[in-house]
């Protein structure tokens, strides 16, 4: 008996995208309810994600953008590992790097879904979790080398089998990471993947199983022409950028170069990162899968954004990182600042294309310097793991018709300062909050500034804390764009009670730092776009008015005059753009 090919509604095909959307949300926000610890709940340092049966992408929750596009990787790889060997309620852990990983902290949960007993999808999602044992409580460890000196590396394992716990498994993991929070977040990671589950049945009880399949196929193959359209509109050429990447963690004043060739080709596009340096001893170093999804995540920002985010979406474009590099670093090197090498990577690419396409292309974005702070909290005496959300990440880029972002944040669904709620951070951690504000004259000057960084100050309240530190915003600003300016450099430092200051450097291990410590951070804005004295005079004085531009710089780098009482003075402005001036 020949089973009829269906007949394809382009209604329900639009049905179908939007539904899919939509089971990734309703994934999110069941994690982000029955999650416990700040990073997951608050920041939301997570995604979710549903894949058909040979692991490719039918959509994705967002949240963390280079966490969404590391699952479908593993999940085909999954695959492939078990084979026949998948069951109707199995639940696989995974975050090992050397199997397609991106970062150690990072721990994804995957269910299989079936119908009639037929393997149909997954459901999937990866969260950031608070520690995954190694040296240091946290999972940061700037001292490291290797990996086993940074994290538990877990395989792929079935934590769940037909249903049923493996509780010897799952005490096994647990074991050996120290925060009990951790089992309790990936036990929601759980219960996110079973509402996704939910979602993919109940959609194939309603139209059937031929017809969800050939509705994918043909979802897949329109959004691929939507993405070749959108590559046919950069000129055919190959395009070169580089970025670096400062201090590996053991060689001071190390600088370490990341290269990328792109070949632009009618329809399809190719990254090639083979001339980037090597990979280092220290744990500056990348994974095959956080580079391609910061290089995915990149593109994607100069595109049309009403793509959808499936397995045709990514059909048109190639990654080369060479094993051994510092974006693709061999086994078993130490690799979990990974992550935080986007920023570089991004701004290699950005580099490579404003020339062809600048009107797409953002100024340079705030460079990462950011902090986790851990210890015991005394009025618990409860361990505690905090990263610095409030401080991550400063402002973006403008772009032509568009000032940057302030303060954007962990560019998820919270974003910007509301990534971590005040209160909750002095309930979660002994610290006292003293300030967490818009930084003024942080942004790069432009024609459209740059976003705005923030300056954050905390009492901390634990003795014996430990503030590890890492990025390399200190050491190189972000550029501006088309004759806009760069942003303010970050800092962060310790004011000891005794008086004494020391000022962290970018992959900073401090022990013993004793309670009433005040923690000093300022994370910069973004790079400028275009000529600052083609920015309306009036606009500049209402930001001086707003505290976002100061009188003196609103005068250096714009050419506006604002008085006293903050009223802008036309004749003295005019005169003063008339003779020009540097940026």
């Amino acid at each position: 008996m020949t089973m009829t090919k269906p007949k394809i509604d382009k209604v329900l095909v639009s049905i179908l995208k939007r539904r899919f959307k939509s089971i990734t949300d309703e994934m999110s926000i069941a994690l982000a309810r029955t999650t416990r610890s700040p990073i997951l709940c608050e920041a939301k340092d997570f995604v979710t994600g549903l894949y058909d049966a040979k692991g490719r992408m039918l959509e994705q929750c967002e949240n963390l953008p280079i966490l969404a596009f590391s699952l479908s990787p593993v999940c085909q790889y999954l695959v492939d590992y078990y084979g026949d060997d998948i069951h109707d309620g199995d639940v696989i852990f995974h975050n090992d790097v050397f199997s397609l990983g991106n970062q150690n902290n990072d721990v994804a949960a995957f269910k299989p879904i079936f119908h009639d007993g037929v393997l149909v999808a997954w459901a999937a999602c990866k969260g950031h979790q608070a520690d995954i044992g190694g040296a240091v409580r946290g999972g940061y460890n700037p001292q490291a080398t290797e990996v086993w000196q940074e994290a538990l590396r877990i395989p792929p394992i079935k934590v769940y089998e037909k249903g049923k716990l493996r509780k010897d498994v799952w005490d096994l993991i647990f074991a050996n990471i120290r925060l009990d929070i951790v089992a309790e977040d990936m036990r929601a990671e759980i219960g996110s993947c079973v509402v996704g589950e939910r979602g993919i049945k109940s959609l194939i009880a309603r139209y059937g199983l031929l017809s969800f399949e050939a509705h994918k196929k043909y979802l897949f193959r329109a959004t691929e022409k939507m993405m070749k359209a959108e590559i046919r509109t950069i000129p055919n050429g190959v395009y070169q950028g580089e970025s670096r990447a400062y201090f590996d963690g053991k060689n001071p004043g190390s600088v370490h170069v990341i290269r990328v060739k792109i070949t632009v080709e009618d329809e399809s596009i190719h990254f090639d990162y083979s001339d980037t340096d090597p990979q280092t001893k220290g744990f500056v170093n990348g994974t095959y899968t956080s580079s391609a999804s910061a290089t995915l995540l990149t593109f994607l920002q100069m595109v049309n954004p009403d793509i959808p985010h499936n397995d045709g979406m990514i059909r048109p474009m190639s990654i080369t990182i060479p094993e051994g590099t510092l974006l693709n670093a061999a086994y078993p090197a130490a690799t979990t600042y990974g992550n935080h090498l986007c920023p570089n990577n991004a701004d290699a690419i950005m580099r490579a294309l404003s020339p062809v396409i600048p009107d797409r292309v953002t100024a340079e974005w705030n460079e990462l310097l950011c902090s986790l702070t851990t210890g015991i909290d005394p009025r618990k005496q409860d361990a505690y793991v905090d990263i610095g959300f409030m401080g991550l990440k400063g402002g973006s880029g403008a772009m032509k018709g568009v000032d940057g972002y302030d303060h954007i944040g962990m560019i998820d669904a919270s974003g910007g300062v509301l990534d971590q709620d005040y209160e909750m951070f002095e309930q979660q951690t002994p610290h006292l909050l003293k300030r967490h504000e818009y930084w003024t004259d942080s942004a790069g000057p432009g024609q459209w500034r740059g976003g705005l960084g923030v300056i954050t100050e905390f009492e901390i309240g634990s003795d014996d804390t430990q503030v590890v530190t890492f990025g390399d915003g200190d050491v190189e600003p972000s550029f501006g764009s088309a004759g806009g300016g760069r942003g303010a450099l970050n800092r962060i430092w310790l004011n000891y009670p005794d008086g004494r200051r020391y000022i962290c450097t970018t992959k900073d291990l401090v022990t013993g730092v004793p309670r009433g410590t005040v923690y000093f951070q300022q994370a910069g804005g973004g790079g400028g776009w275009g000529e600052p004295y083609r920015r309306p005079a009036e606009k500049v004085a209402q930001e001086v008015k707003d505290g976002v531009i100061s009188i003196e710089a609103a005068q250096e780098h714009y050419g506006v005059v604002v008085d006293e009482k903050l009223n802008l003075d036309e004749k003295a402005t005019s005169e003063r753009r008339q003779k020009g001036g540097a940026v």
